[in-house]
């Protein structure tokens, strides 16, 4: 075979074609090539052909030596794949009509015994789950450098206050570093969905056949061991008309999507001149083609802006699957293109996400300032009052008492002199100016997952240690 990939017309028919006279018209040919995106596959495809010639030779369907020739064949083909030698030939229907073909035209008629026993219809879904395995293990590393990163800035930031808010707005302080840990802990669910997906994906299906098995004694056990599998599928119907390792694995993708774009949005609002928390460095930054002052966050709307792509390529397989009745049916060949772009999509986000969060600059006073005033200490209030035996009820009618008063005043509740305080309360004495201040306010909250900075540096212990139990 030359490097351009050509190949011998008897090789290149389609694996279809002998129940047929007449050939396929060339449009018809390029509208069902699925080539230019499956070809990603190509490495699976070998690897699940390998195992398939070994399995065949084991049950003495093929002879060792046919099955010799093709795995030193197939190996041939993945070196040539991977130094560049061997051009994928995009003329062929797919990535299993090449490999198939290319190692025919290489060996000769032993090639033609490599899909003995099994069907294009389990052919890809083993292709599929192979590449998931791949694929799926190097998300999962995205996400915990991505949670590294999330908790070095913590550590770095366990006393910068920052208001938290509901309802967008200020609500009570706690901390930048409490506020990133957040994020952390909704990346650690994606990467532990993540990982409880590999379980269902981990399941050989060669061997199901078009449908139905085979009537060859092969041994689907002794191919799933060959490729690591943990087992086999326990249907052969179930097996080749499945796509919800697509499904479940594009909808893990949406939901790690969905955190960055909330990541990315508080960013946002945070470059902005109002909030001025952040400052993204000039290399995860734009400017304006007209207003030469703008600094835009374009990195962080970008990320925001592609989730309804990966929403979308959710919701694509699931149109697709719907209607479908058992088996397969070619609609399933669409599975793979959103599939895949999901993948792209969230594994590069991932790594501009990380790199945007990690040379960012916090504007630690500006955030602390953020914190002073607005009422954000109003609940302290009511909690020290409860501490005196006070029904809370009463004592959040006493604070939202004493921020009328501070309101109609222009002050700050820790403005508010004694004797007003004493007029909402007669339990309130001296020691309320010290618990609300922002720093006790933030201090004083130990309950366990809270923002005192005993209990984020518990939280920061464990996240680092989630990462290197994994790494």
């Amino acid at each position: 075979m030359s490097t351009h990939g050509t190949m011998t017309s008897d090789n290149h028919a389609a694996l279809w074609h002998g129940r047929f006279e007449e050939g396929p018209d060339a449009a018809a040919v390029a509208f069902e090539t699925s080539i230019h995106v499956d070809e990603r596959m190509a490495l699976d495809d070998i690897r699940g052909s390998i195992a398939h010639a070994k399995m065949l030779a084991h049950v003495k369907i093929i002879s060792q030596d046919e099955a010799n020739q093709i795995v030193k064949g197939l190996e041939g083909i993945q070196s040539d794949l991977e130094s560049g030698k061997l051009a994928i030939d995009y003329s062929a229907e797919d990535i299993h009509s090449f490999i198939e073909a290319t190692l025919t035209d290489r060996i000769g008629e032993a090639g033609k015994k490599v899909h003995t026993g099994r069907s294009r219809n389990d052919q890809i879904a083993l292709d599929e789950r192979l590449y998931l395995k791949r694929a799926i293990p190097e998300i999962q590393n995205s996400i915990l450098t991505l949670i590294d990163a999330l908790t070095q800035i913590a550590e770095n930031h366990k006393n910068s206050l920052i208001p938290g808010f509901t309802h967008m707005q200020h609500a009570q302080p706690v901390t930048l570093a409490h506020h990133v840990c957040a994020w952390a802990w909704m990346l650690v669910r994606d990467w532990q969905r993540l990982e409880d997906s590999l379980k269902r994906i981990d399941l050989s299906p060669i061997g199901a056949g078009a449908l139905a098995g085979s009537g060859l004694p092969l041994d689907r056990k002794f191919e799933a061991k060959e490729l690591g599998f943990a087992e086999v599928t326990r249907n052969s119907l179930d097996t080749v008309s499945d796509r919800d390792y697509c499904i479940e694995t594009a909808s893990n993708l949406s939901l790690i999507q969905m955190h960055l774009s909330r990541f990315c949005e508080e960013v946002v609002l945070w470059a902005t001149t109002e909030f001025n928390f952040i400052n993204l460095s000039e290399k995860w930054s734009t400017g304006s083609s007209i207003m030469p002052q703008k600094k835009n966050p374009d990195f962080a709307e970008l990320i925001r802006g592609r989730t309804g792509k990966v929403y979308g390529n959710q919701f694509a397989l699931m149109t697709m699957m719907k209607g479908l009745p058992l088996a397969y049916d070619r609609d399933m060949q669409e599975d793979k293109e959103p599939l895949f772009d999901s993948i792209d999509t969230v594994m590069s986000c991932l790594k501009v996400f990380t790199y945007m969060i990690s040379s960012a600059q916090w504007n630690t006073e500006k955030m602390a300032g953020e914190c002073d005033g607005g009422y954000l200490n109003a609940t302290d209030i009511a909690d020290y009052l409860v501490r005196k035996g006070m029904p809370f009820r009463t004592a959040h009618g006493v604070s939202a008492k004493s921020v009328r008063i501070a309101i109609e005043r222009n002050c700050k509740l820790e403005d508010l002199p004694m004797e007003v305080f004493k007029e909402c309360s007669d339990l309130i004495e001296e020691d309320i100016y010290s618990v609300i201040t922002p720093a006790a306010c933030v201090e004083v909250r130990k309950t366990d997952g809270g923002p005192a900075s005993e209990k984020v540096n518990e939280q920061i212990v464990e996240l680092r240690q989630f990462v290197k139990n994994i790494k």
